[in-house]
């Protein structure tokens, strides 16, 4: 049986033609669906090197990207293609993965409260982010919504 791992999502490569599947629609559908209840289908992942190359859940992977996260659940599979069916997650798994879901919940509604109180954020042009680096706090989009809509118009690039 498979065993479920956690992955650091920059170790996880995509390969091209994989990429161009990618719907925006449905990386937001995922990220809001993951900020609410967590992560709940790992992706499949097969080793080459240092480094993974993603086998399923291209949209998965991006939602948690958009979220700002680290590290993604997954199964690690055989380069062969044969898959083996999941094992279903231990009962310490299923307590982690409610309290991932709870501390991402808090940190949603509390940054939501924090926007309400300040209001939407003004930057004039000189002082947009750049594009490699994460934006700073005063110059971050009101709602997830419109993170991932800018996060769309650039390409889904980092």
């Amino acid at each position: 049986m498979l065993k479920r791992e956690n992955f650091r999502i920059d170790k996880v490569y995509v390969p091209v033609k994989r990429r161009a599947t990618l719907k925006p629609e449905v990386v937001r559908e995922i990220a809001e669906s993951i900020l609410e209840i967590g992560q709940q289908t790992p992706i499949l992942v097969r080793g080459d090197g240092d480094r993974f190359v993603l086998v399923e859940g291209l949209h998965r992977l991006e939602a948690c990207k958009a979220l700002g996260e680290e590290m993604i659940v997954g199964y690690l599979v055989s380069a062969d293609g044969s898959r083996q069916t999941p094992s279903s997650p231990s009962d310490a798994e299923a307590e982690a993965i409610r309290q991932k879901t709870d501390r991402l919940r808090k940190l949603r509604l509390a940054r939501e409260a924090e926007e309400k109180a300040s209001g939407p954020p003004t930057a004039s042009p000189a002082e947009e982010p750049k594009q490699s680096g994460r934006m700073p706090k005063r110059l971050q989009p009101a709602t997830l919504s419109d993170w991932l809509a800018a996060r769309e118009r650039d390409g889904f690039r980092n």
